[in-house]
This record gives structure tokens, C-alpha cells and sequence, in this order.
């Protein structure tokens, strides 16, 4: 199996979105493109588990091929980075997986294996979650209800980033909020290997109570189309100065 890239959306949020389509069937279409949804639900330290809108934020994961958590804020640096992850390693199994179908058949998956053969398998998974490059969208609610969980949600991105510095692969991500000004999203930070920079730019919080989730996940899946886009005209620029045509 190749070297590839890792392609996540992280969605930070409280609630169930209120405006716009589905979100767990835009999170569908997302993995079908390649791209992993990942959710984290953040309660309020009064609230139960068991709140209705939170329902949806296990919907879209599942949706996504992800990976949701809900969550109280005091753990929610450890859980950003756990869920980055096990997403991580739960995409590259996905992958395995399909490559020994293919080889010995529709029957067999990674849980099938001699447990021997199962462990080498697991140590070429776990050797390519830290190999493979990463691209993270990261997408945080900032409607009203959120107000006070946006310094915990802060210091959680940065000390992700921090964390997977060790990495062999490369890191990149950017960071969007929403609902924006005048747009379902608002870019907060654009693509970057490090998430430091975020406590110079991260939002004063300027909405209100609307949430328009499926909409802004629209939008973060286009992102990757538009970083690839940019790669190959920057390519194409540096060809026609390098040859001329």
C-alpha cells in the first residue's frame, strides 16, 4: 500500500445545525470523495448525554466514515487529538482491509487474519498513520450557545498540532467557523502546517443563534478541491517559467 494523504474534516460543535440540508448526508458525500468526517459534541458541564441534538453528531460521523465523541470541555484537548487519530488509523485500515479483499478474497478482513499475520498487519497501519501526509479541515460552531467553549476549543487545536508534530508525515491544516459574516463559513486560517498562529486570528464571536451545519460541511469538502486546484496551476506556472511554454 502507498504513501497517500489523509483527508479529515473536524467538526467541533454543541448542537443540531437548524438551517440548510442534511449535514450527515453532505458528510456521505465527503467520503465518497476520499474525505473522513470527523465529530466532536461538546456539552455543557450541566447537560446529559443523552440530549437530543447530539444525536446528530454520531449521525454525520457515521455518515462521514468517522469518528464522534461527545464530550465536556475540560477533556476536549485530549479528545481532539484522540479522535485525529483514531480516525487516522480507522481510514487506513479501511484501506487494508480493501486491499486483502481484493487479494484473498471478499471474506477476509483484518479481524479474520491469524492473529500473528493480524499483528504485522497492525504494525504497517500504525507505521503509515505516522508516514502519511494529513489534511485537516477544522470546522468550529460559533454560534451564540457556543460563546464560552471557544478558548477551550482554542487551546485544544493548538495543543493538537503540537502533538502530531512528531510525525513523519507532513501536517496541514486550516481552520473555518460558522455560520460566517456573510457566508455559511468563515476562514479563519488558511492552510498550514502548524496551528500556533490561531491565537492571534481565532473568532471573537459575532453570530447568532443559527446553525447551519450541513451547508458549512459543503463548504470545508470543497476546500481540498480548491487546495488541489491551487497545486496545479502553481505547477503549471512553474513549468511555463522553467520551459518557457
Amino acid at each position: 500500500m502507498k504513501k497517500g494523504t489523509l483527508k479529515q474534516i473536524l467538526l467541533i460543535t454543541d448542537g443540531c445545525s437548524n438551517k440548510g440540508e442534511d449535514p450527515a448526508g453532505v458528510a456521505a458525500l465527503a467520503y465518497e470523495q476520499g474525505i473522513t468526517v470527523n465529530v466532536i459534541g461538546i456539552l455543557e458541564n450541566n447537560q446529559s448525554e443523552d440530549v437530543g441534538g447530539l444525536k446528530e453528531v454520531e449521525d454525520i460521523a457515521l455518515s462521514g466514515g468517522g469518528v464522534s465523541q461527545i464530550v465536556y470541555p475540560e477533556i476536549l484537548s485530549q479528545t481532539v487529538q484522540m479522535v485525529t487519530r483514531q480516525a487516522m488509523t480507522q481510514t487506513i485500515q479501511g484501506f487494508v482491509n480493501k486491499e486483502l479483499k481484493q487479494i484473498l478474497g471478499s471474506n477476509q478482513s483484518i479481524e479474520n487474519i491469524d492473529p500473528e499475520k493480524r499483528g504485522e498487519i497492525m504494525e504497517v497501519v500504525e507505521d503509515l498513520g505516522e508516514s502519511s501526509d494529513l489534511e485537516v479541515v477544522v470546522l468550529v460552531d460559533t454560534s451564540a450557545s457556543m460563546y464560552d467553549k471557544l478558548p477551550t476549543v482554542k487551546e485544544s487545536l493548538i495543543d493538537l498540532s503540537i502533538s502530531l508534530n512528531s510525525r513523519i508525515g507532513k501536517n496541514r491544516f486550516c481552520i473555518f467557523s460558522f455560520p460566517g459574516k456573510r457566508k455559511d463559513i468563515q476562514k479563519i486560517l488558511d492552510w498550514s502546517p502548524q496551528l500556533n498562529s490561531i491565537s492571534e486570528v481565532f473568532p471573537k464571536l459575532t453570530s447568532g443563534g443559527i446553525t447551519p451545519t450541513g451547508p458549512a460541511l459543503r463548504e470545508a469538502m470543497y476546500q481540498f478541491s480548491k487546495k488541489s486546484l491551487l497545486r496545479s496551476l502553481r505547477n503549471e506556472s512553474a513549468d511555463v517559467e522553467e520551459f518557457g511554454y
